[in-house]
């Protein structure tokens, strides 16, 4: 069981974005059909966060296509996975959103945060482009 445990932090990644219910991500995913490889990208909205930060980690992706509704279940750790990106934040106050499979119209949409303060991010970060590591960025003159 020990040697299990061990391989399975091995292959944990540790670059994976704070993830919750209610945020819009874009999953870039690699898929190899034949011998040829590539990325293809699937943006929804993340229902539910599954096994917190275990090796089995899993997310619920929905998007709309031509009216009907398509999910996907994306492992976190799995090398398949080349990067997810978090497009926006929603206010919700449920860990799982599974109610939005049947909601329709006003009932089907999400109050959006403002995603740079629930980044953690200064609304000087926002407009100078500073960031933690970098805090000398310029300040472009204003007109006065």
């Amino acid at each position: 069981m020990k040697q299990i445990e061990d391989y399975m932090t091995t292959k944990k990644k540790q670059s994976i974005p704070d993830i919750r219910s209610g945020d819009t991500v874009i999953v870039h995913e690699r898929i190899k059909e034949g011998k040829k490889e590539r990325i293809q990208i699937f943006e929804g909205l993340v229902l539910a966060r599954k096994r917190g930060s275990e090796p089995g980690a899993t997310i619920t992706v929905r998007r709309i296509v031509d009216n009907v509704g398509v999910e996907k279940i994306f492992p976190l750790h799995s090398p398949t996975i080349e990067k997810i990106e978090i497009k926006n934040r929603a206010k919700v106050r449920r860990a799982k959103l599974y109610f939005l499979r049947k909601a329709k119209g006003k009932r089907g949409k999400l109050k959006r945060k403002e995603f740079a303060k629930s980044m953690g991010m200064t609304d000087e970060t926002i407009t100078t482009g500073a960031t933690e590591e970098n805090s000398e960025a310029t300040i472009p003159a204003e007109k006065a």
